[in-house]
């Protein structure tokens, strides 16, 4: 074998193992995120029981919960919902057995009159649900329009427990517009993307090893006639 194809026959194996270790890599967290994401919406089905006196954040996200007390005006957060268009997520502040929440009612279009100014007496059947939808990027409020649900600056806001829960079901269905449940969907999945990523620039990177040692081989004939023939 020629000297100059040892380095890059080197480089192209540890690069070419690299770029397939990611792509197994992400693989395995694709299949680990699938798991997941059916164990959550089995969650968000359960059965529903009553909200608990002090939930937590993490044991008790996507928890079923069923209640009833008396809905009043919060906020509302600008939204988007699909075949809807722009609009906002109804935040009302919910009155249960003498605490305050915060209830996610659904979505209205912007368009749509506020039906939500009275207060009015609900069952509902939802959600547990803390969002981690503000970044650097998320504008301040305005007024009583927010643009993330931002549940403990929401709460603070409104003088309530930074606790959220989103219906799924309200009763009477007085809301002129409509729910918007938790679903698993919203939840970035994109590793099968990165897999192929991977994959695709380890067979890049394949090709190019090839070419780069083919060149070298093609041209040692030639320099060794030329050598030859001094």
């Amino acid at each position: 074998m020629n000297r100059k194809m040892i380095l890059p026959l080197i480089f192209g194996a540890i690069g070419l193992g690299i770029l397939l270790w990611l792509g197994a890599w992400q693989v395995s967290r694709l299949s680990w995120k699938n798991a997941k994401l059916a164990e959550i919406d089995i969650r968000i089905q359960a059965a529903p029981v009553a909200l608990p006196a002090q939930p937590d954040p993490e044991a008790d996200r996507y928890l079923p919960v069923t209640t009833a007390g008396i809905a009043t005006p919060g906020v509302q957060v600008f939204a988007t919902a699909k075949g809807q268009g722009a609009g906002f997520r109804m935040i009302s502040i919910f009155e249960v057995d003498g605490r305050k929440i915060l209830l996610d009612r659904g979505f209205r279009r912007q368009a749509t009159a506020d039906d939500l100014t009275v207060p009015i007496e609900l069952t509902i059947t939802g959600n547990l649900l803390w969002p981690d939808e503000v970044d650097g990027f998320t504008p301040a409020p305005e007024g009583n329009t927010w643009y993330a649900r931002d549940i403990k600056g929401i709460a603070m806001s409104l003088n309530v427990e930074p606790i959220l829960i989103v219906a799924r079901s309200v009763t009477p269905d007085t809301f002129i517009a409509r729910v918007m449940p938790v679903t698993s969907e919203g939840i970035p999945n994109d590793h099968l993307g990165y897999a192929i990523t991977w994959f695709s620039l380890a067979f890049i990177w394949l090709v190019m090893t090839v070419a780069v040692v083919w060149r070298i081989r093609q041209r040692t004939p030639e320099a060794s006639v030329s050598k030859a023939d001094r």
